[in-house]
């Protein structure tokens, strides 16, 4: 998730679509968050893992 959310930020940002900017912002934070909260080993939604 994060890996496609910085791709999506470089795409948006070369090809100047600010939709695939901000929509590559949010899935980098949010993969971020998931990584964080695994590697502590708190479970998400149920999980302890996220793949």
């Amino acid at each position: 998730m994060i890996i496609l959310g910085v791709i999506l930020i470089v795409v948006g940002f070369i090809a100047s679509i600010p939709v695939l900017y901000s929509i590559g912002i949010a899935l980098a934070v949010i993969g971020i968050i998931l990584a964080v909260l695994g590697n502590t080993g708190k479970a998400i939604g149920g999980r302890a893992h996220w793949y």
